[in-house]
């Protein structure tokens, strides 16, 4: 049986890898970049980190099941989304992130473009560049900002909110998670390794994650229904 405070190192330690190749070809003019069947783009990075994750956990953490993106597995273990963001990493936009989660217990999203690392380990809190974090206290939509991954219209109750913004993907939920906002609405259709990391650092940060919509918790469920 694993100890989560060495889980947590060892994905500390896999995100510094990770950092290590995706800075390193960010803004490349001659970064290859191709279509899936999904119609979705993946970059050579993308498969890289994937690869250079797989190989290590298999070295270091053999028997350890791994799940991602790029080459799938099973979700019993260590889930991987290599570059959460890659229309933002293949067009040079610096919001783009690698999502390490395993067994629902530690986490990591780390987006060294940014400059900015957030993780959590199940019962001892979340933290951002090793400082504690905490969902807000603001329990009222009219003094709310709520976040928008802007893959719909946005429904009619958000225009309620105080502060209304179109950001998806980890950042939009880290900044639920760090306090700066009180509701970030994803797009449809996320997968686990989408969401694996994020549930855990949300919660941890006091927050609620319902595979989709992140929160403080302060909403009733009438208000996050309208938001979705």
């Amino acid at each position: 049986m694993s100890d989560t405070a060495d889980d947590l190192s060892f994905a500390l330690s896999l995100a510094d890898d990770a950092d290590t190749i995706t800075l390193a070809r960010f803004r490349a003019v001659d970064l290859r970049v191709e279509t899936k069947p999904d119609l979705t783009p993946v970059s050579e990075v993308d498969r890289l980190v994937e690869s250079t994750l797989r190989a290590r956990i298999e070295r270091e953490r053999p028997g350890e099941a791994v799940l991602g993106e790029e080459e799938g597995g099973e979700e019993t273990g260590w889930i991987v989304d290599p570059i959460d963001g890659t229309r933002n990493y293949t067009r040079g936009i610096p919001i783009w992130a690698t999502l390490i989660a395993f067994r629902d217990q530690v986490a990591v999203v780390s987006a060294p473009a940014l400059g900015r690392r957030w993780w959590a380990a199940r019962g001892a809190g979340a933290f951002a560049d090793g400082d504690p974090i905490r969902v807000s206290g603001i329990d009222r939509l009219e003094d709310a900002t709520v976040l928008f991954a802007l893959d719909r219209p946005l429904p009619e109750r958000a225009f309620a909110a105080w502060h209304v913004r179109g950001l998806g993907d980890f950042w939009a939920h880290m900044l639920v998670a760090e306090g700066a906002a009180e509701v970030a609405v994803d797009a449809a259709g996320l997968a686990i390794w989408d969401t694996a990391a994020v549930a855990v650092i949300v919660e941890e940060a006091g927050g609620h994650f319902d595979g989709r919509a992140s929160s403080n918790g302060l909403f009733d469920e009438e208000t996050l229904s309208a938001l979705r």
